[in-house]
């Protein structure tokens, strides 16, 4: 089975969720994930159908896919989930990324993985494109709870200001850049798990 991304766990409990965000604004050991255990059947089976999809096995953070698609009453994922508070704020330390039944990382060294490979800091990875963050600002009012992020994490000059063609050009390098180094990370978490065969030269 080919990995997908965006699956996760509580390392206390084995405890299964979804990851929205790997990282948050100005708190780079946060992550805001979705516990599945405490979904209604009809809305997890919606998510879990979701995070399958292409769409969301392209998108940088899992959050991007929620804030654009509905559940089955009409109210949009993000939204709904944040709503009925089932947006849950951790520590990065305390959640492993479980891409497939065999690779487990730990999002902390993951992220820690991909700021190195990007050559920037572990903080610079919060919201990688600025589609996310309008969306999660347009669909949430994100008020001070202990379980959310604060309102203030998403206050950014760039909201007010509409996207230029080269502001555009440079975010779709930026993604494609991201895919890339993302797609590498995975064949050598691949590689580790079970290496390929290299097969012996023959002569010409």
């Amino acid at each position: 089975m080919a990995d997908i991304k965006h699956i996760g766990r509580f390392k206390s409990n084995g405890r299964k969720c979804l990851i929205a965000y790997r990282t948050l604004p100005g708190e780079s050991d946060s992550a805001l994930v979705i516990q599945t255990e405490n979904l209604t059947d009809e809305n997890h089976d919606s998510l879990m159908k979701l995070v399958e999809s292409q769409g969301a096995q392209s998108s940088y953070e899992f959050a991007e896919v929620l804030a654009r698609t509905r559940f089955q009453d009409g109210s949009v994922m993000l939204s709904n989930l944040h709503s009925n508070k089932k947006l849950l704020k951790v520590k990065t330390s305390d959640i492993e990324v479980v891409p497939n039944m065999k690779a487990v990382i730990s999002l902390d060294q993951l992220n820690q993985l991909i700021a190195e490979q990007k050559g920037i800091s572990v903080n610079d990875l919060a919201l990688g494109n600025q589609t996310s963050i309008q969306d999660v600002a347009k669909v949430n009012d994100l008020t001070v709870e202990e379980e959310t992020v604060p309102q203030k994490a998403f206050e950014t000059k760039q909201l007010d200001q509409p996207l230029t063609d080269t502001d555009l050009a440079k975010k779709y390098r930026s993604d494609a850049d991201r895919l890339s180094k993302e797609a590498a990370q995975l064949r050598r978490m691949a590689e580790e798990l079970v290496p390929t065969k290299k097969k012996a030269a023959v002569d010409e």
